[in-house]
């Protein structure tokens, strides 16, 4: 419907719930609580539609109740930690860095999955809280295997929107930086394309400021959205990251190897490193390493590690194995 308010038309539309008596509830509080939640599935399902009440639906929103209520007290209780996966440099072949990952394991449940969990944690705010916590940790957790002689490594940091939207960021990365004695080029923040592709002079000073520590800005994701190359040359982003989902298909999808090309050649163009994700067999390996993208990171390699056994992992790292890897 569209109506009209103080001059101005307005569209909006309806999402509806349904319940059935006395199947979804035998009583009017019972039928409107069910109401809500088959609302709710509507709103998801994209809004301006209709979603029946299921028994699944009920059990779905009472996990998510019960994820929500144990996310709040995960912190306190030191439920999170963090793995790091190993970056590796394809003209080298030495580990330049790892990028920070959150794990949550609960006492009843075990390791629970991020896609799981961080959707709540932005839908909840309490990822500004878990977010520094993480940006904290990192960022200690380098600084100490750089003083443990695992040295020349830099850090990946995801950072969520409503962590750079909400947050004097640049702040909070000063702070970070200054506790934990880490060098700011060892330090890479990974943005994603929605976050940043707002023309706005608000959006270039928090990414200025940013910048102004000397830390490193990274474009996550990249391809996936829609991006303003026009824009994307005029922000201070020094790298991009080829989504996995690309990486994956590429060998097998002719647009997406395409995607993937003109992603690399963009950033040569606009003088940016490149990093691939997701990379799981030779053969990915090796058509990236032909298209000259500098640093790849993915299961070939290795999984995310625990601390402890990311530094094993490097220490016995050999250089030549990526190269042998292609043979």
């Amino acid at each position: 419907e569209v109506y009209m308010l103080k001059g101005t038309e307005v569209m909006a539309t309806a999402s509806v719930g349904v319940v059935a008596y006395p199947e979804d509830g035998e009583c009017a509080e019972n039928l409107l609580k069910n109401a809500e939640v088959a609302m709710y599935e509507a709103k998801k399902q994209g809004k301006n539609t209709v979603a029946f009440y299921t028994r699944e639906l009920n059990i779905q929103v009472e996990k998510r109740l019960s994820m929500e209520t144990r996310l709040h007290k995960a912190l306190s209780r030191g439920e999170f930690s963090l793995n790091y996966q190993p970056q590796v440099c394809l003209k080298t072949g030495l580990i330049i860095g790892m990028e920070a990952l959150l794990r949550w394991t609960t006492d009843t449940d075990g390791p629970v999955s991020p896609a799981q969990f961080i959707p709540i944690l932005e839908e909840t705010g309490l990822i500004m809280e878990v977010g520094e916590w993480v940006l904290h940790n990192a960022c200690c957790q380098c600084a100490e295997w750089e003083r443990n002689g695992l040295s020349g490594l830099r850090v990946s940091v995801n950072i969520s929107a409503l962590q750079f939207m909400r947050s004097d960021l640049d702040v909070t990365v000063r702070n970070v930086l200054q506790l934990s004695g880490l060098d700011p080029q060892k330090l890479c923040l990974e943005l994603t394309e929605s976050m940043i592709m707002i023309d706005s002079s608000r959006t270039m000073q928090k990414l200025e400021s940013l910048t102004q520590l000397g830390i490193t800005l990274s474009l996550d994701d990249f391809g996936t959205g829609y991006s303003s190359l026009e824009y994307l040359g005029r922000l201070p982003i020094r790298e991009l990251k080829i989504d996995q989902s690309f990486v994956r298909r590429m060998a097998n999808t002719k647009n997406d190897a395409a995607v993937v090309n003109t992603i690399i050649a963009m950033g040569h163009g606009l003088g940016m490193e490149l990093v691939a994700e997701g990379v799981e067999n030779k053969e990915q390996l090796g058509y990236l390493y032909g298209e000259k993208c500098g640093v790849v990171q993915g299961f070939l390699f290795s999984k995310p590690l625990p601390a402890n056994d990311f530094a094993g992992f490097c220490r016995g790292w050999i250089p030549e194995a990526v190269f042998n890897m292609m043979k």
